[in-house]
Parts: structure tokens; sequence; C-alpha cells
């Protein structure tokens, strides 16, 4: 669409209004230390910290494993359906007031199993939430089941076999955790069975882990969609193959930030990634963890490094493009994306 040009200073109203999809989010990393806090005093359990402010303290982090660290301790007190239809409606409401209007969920099962919580406990709080979303604040939402790949795989085997009861509850499987030293290729034999079952696949890949992990998530794991992907710069072929493949990226700026994968946001390549066409998405990954939410990111980024409101609208409609909504709901928020932009005076 031919866009009215946008004077700086109203950008990020028009970032905050904008209708969007969120790709890249683990709701597990949506956990405010508030709400941390109230479930553990629900659930009788004992945290190694004395206050909120002393957990918020905590989040100094100088990578993912340290982060990861932290992230397993807050998940300790999601013990019941309740417990994780609280975490994810609460996410959900704060996303809707991001205008937010489709979510696609990442989860990670095995952070819970392996306490002894029930699949069944996990997919069906969340999912009631992601139901309640739909009729109370107008968001779709749809789960996605990730595999801990600091786990072997026989575990991601067994970690499927437990979900597939509940497999009309969720429409893929990622791939997350440790990235280093854990290639894609350890579990091309787990994706290559959740393929022959028809389920969406995605992979974290290029985040702190090189290029070449996303080739061999691309081409062993046949996955759709690569999470984070913010390394693939350093490989023109790579670029080249993205862009010409349409394979989205879900970006997540201040998680990047965060674990020191940039050293500021202003030197963030998401432009660089857009400017070379590919199918860039902007989210907030862990937000509770990272300082922020998908506005906030939108914000921040866009302040940091200088992109308009052209950019704006192609990250939008990108993680429309790049969703697994099918092509008619595609065209339906497209079509809002559009107005938004066209009332925006």
């Amino acid at each position: 669409m031919n866009l009215k040009p946008i004077p700086p200073e109203r950008l990020p109203e028009l970032l905050r209004r904008m209708p969007k999809a969120e790709l890249h989010i683990h709701i597990e990393g949506s956990l405010e230390p508030e709400l941390i806090f109230a479930l553990a005093q629900r659930n009788g359990v004992a945290l190694p910290y004395a206050s909120v402010q002393d957990l918020r303290r905590a989040y100094a982090f100088t990578n993912l494993q340290s982060f990861l660290d932290i992230y397993y301790a807050g998940a300790s007190v999601l013990l019941k359906e309740q417990d994780f239809f609280d975490m994810a409606w609460a996410y959900l409401q704060r996303a809707a007031a991001d205008h937010v209007v489709h979510a696609e969920i990442f989860f990670d099962p095995q952070t819970h199993t392996a306490r002894g919580v029930a699949m069944e406990t996990v997919i069906k709080g969340l999912h009631r939430a992601c139901a309640q979303a739909h009729t109370e604040l107008g968001v779709s939402a749809s789960l996605i089941l990730c595999f801990l790949r600091h786990l072997s795989e026989q575990e991601a085997f067994e970690t499927l076999e437990q979900a597939l009861p509940y497999r009309d509850q969720f429409i893929g499987v990622g791939l997350d955790s440790s990235e280093v030293g854990h290639p894609p290729e350890k579990f091309a034999r787990v994706f290559a069975r959740c393929r022959e079952l028809g389920f969406h696949l995605v992979a974290h890949a290029g985040e702190e882990g090189p290029p070449a992990y996303i080739w061999t998530a691309l081409d062993l794991l046949k996955v759709e969609r690569i999470d984070h992907g913010v390394q693939s710069i350093k490989d023109a072929a790579l670029m080249q193959r993205l862009a010409r493949e349409r394979i989205p990226l879900t970006v997540c700026p201040l998680s990047n930030l965060k674990l020191c994968v940039f050293p500021t946001l202003a030197a963030h390549n998401i432009g660089q990634l857009l400017d070379a066409g590919l199918v860039a998405t902007v989210n907030s990954d862990d937000p509770a963890y990272f300082g922020g939410y998908m506005n906030d990111n939108f914000v921040q980024t866009f302040a940091a490094t200088g992109m308009a409101a052209a950019q704006a609208y192609q990250l939008a409609k990108n993680s429309f493009e790049a969703s697994f909504i099918d092509a008619a709901a595609k065209r339906r928020y497209v079509d809002r994306l559009d107005a938004a932009f066209a009332e925006f005076e």
C-alpha cells in the first residue's frame, strides 16, 4: 500500500496501535515476578529469593544459559492446571493491550513433566486460556510444543508420545533451550516423526549458534520457520536462500540485547534483514525477563535503529504471512493492518 508520511514523533503511537501477530513467545517466559510469588504462595513452593524486587535484580544475564538457570527456577511454581491458565491468561491480556491479534505460543512440557506435573495439566490449562482469549479478547492463539535441546532425542520422543492424546490442542513443535553444542541434527528423527503426524515445524537456530545451524534446521529438520536467525547475516548464500524461499525469521530484539547477542539495540541487524528481503518479524521471546512485550520491542527498536513507518508496516505484514493461520485469515488481518495505516492521522 501507499504509506502516508508519518512524523517521527508520531511513530511510537502507530507502532502501538497497528495490529500484529506474535510468533515467538515462550509462555513460561511471560511469568512475571509478581505472579511467580503469588503462585509460590498458593502452592506452598519455597523460592530462593526474598522478594519480587530481589528476583528482578537477578535478571542480569550475560548469555542464554545464565537466563535459563533463572527461567527454570521460576517455572517451579507451576503445578496445577489453573496455574498454567493464569500464566497464559496474563500474557494474552497483555498481548491484546498491545494490539496482538494472533499469537503462536511456545510451551516447554519437559520443564514441568520432569517435576512430576502431568502433560494433561500443562496443555489443558494453556489451551483453556487460548480458547477464552478468542471469545473474550478477540485474540486468536495457538500452542506450539517445544523440545528442550539440552535433553536427549529419546526424551523428546517420550514427550511427543505423552502429548499425542492432546494433539488437537497444539498445532506444531519447536526446538528451544541451550543452542550452542546442541545442533538441530540431534533431533532429526523426532522432527521427521512430527512431520509425518502433520505438525507445523519450527526451531530456534542462529541466535548464539552459527549460520550452519540454520542450514541444518532447514535441510534436516525441514522447519517452516526459523526462530531468531539473526546470525544468518554472516552467510550471504543463506541470506539469499531465506529471501528466495520466503522462510520467516522470528526476531526478538530486546531478548538479543539482554542476552548480549548485540552490544546495543542500535547495533541490531533487523533493518538489514528487512533490506535483504527476508521475512523478518518482531517478537518478545521471554518478555518478563527481557524487559518488554511486543510494543516495547517495536517502540524501543525503532527508536534505536531509526527505522520508519515503511518498515513497521512490513514487519507487521510479515508477522501475518509467517503465521500458521489460513490464507483467508491472513488476508483479513492484512486488511486490518492496511486500515490502521490508512486511518492514522
